[in-house]
């Protein structure tokens, strides 16, 4: 799934190489190139489809944007998530904003979704640790193929959604399966199942 270069590179550095095309992370100073399949391409517009039309239903300030990158203040690193709702009011005071279309506060972040690939140990370790740490508010893990560790969504292993919330500053997983209604704190009346993100990228 992913193909790392070796050499540690600043987040500075990272920015002045970054190709235009292809998609591209740095995790603690590596680069590490993103190759999505097309299910999984297919489950991430699904999710920013239906996610789009609640906010604007909302009238709320939020977008979505398929290049921005969220940053760790303390970290020589940059996600790219699959799904990244940002809040346009927090904007103006994002000092990486304007010139890299970065962004390291949790309040310019709503919510942040990740679709799980075979990389799934980023996705449940490294970045629940770094978003929560940045503090925003909502991250949900779609592993709609069941890939991930025992230890996270059970076993036997089957498809998951693990939604985490900041509750006092830390954490707290609920996890959807099945015909269960995901349950968001930012989108309360969001009126999606589990099934229905999973079938979108079940194989025919």
């Amino acid at each position: 799934m992913t193909q790392a270069l070796p050499k540690p590179i600043t987040f500075a550095k990272f920015l002045e190489w970054k190709p235009e095309a292809g998609r591209y992370e740095l995790h603690d100073g590596t680069i590490i190139e993103m190759q999505p399949t097309g299910e999984h391409e297919e489950v991430k517009g699904f999710l920013a489809t239906k996610l789009t039309v609640e906010f604007k239903r909302l009238n709320l300030p939020y977008f979505i944007l398929k290049q921005a990158l969220v940053k760790p203040l303390e970290k020589e690193s940059g996600y790219l998530p699959d799904v990244l709702i940002l809040n346009r009011v927090n904007l103006a005071v994002e000092p990486l904003w304007k010139k890299s279309s970065t962004v390291t506060q949790g309040a310019s972040i709503p919510l942040v979704i990740e679709v799980v690939s075979t990389n799934w140990r980023d996705d449940y370790l490294l970045k629940v640790a770094d978003y929560e740490e940045i503090g925003v508010p909502e991250y949900w893990i779609v592993d709609y193929l069941g890939l991930g560790g025992r230890r996270f969504i059970g076993n036997p292993k089957q498809p998951t959604i693990s939604v985490y919330s900041m509750v006092e500053g830390e954490y707290q997983v609920s996890q959807f399966r099945g015909a269960d209604r995901i349950e968001s704190p930012t989108f309360p009346e969001l009126n999606l199942t589990a099934e229905q993100i999973f079938r979108i990228g079940a194989t025919e």
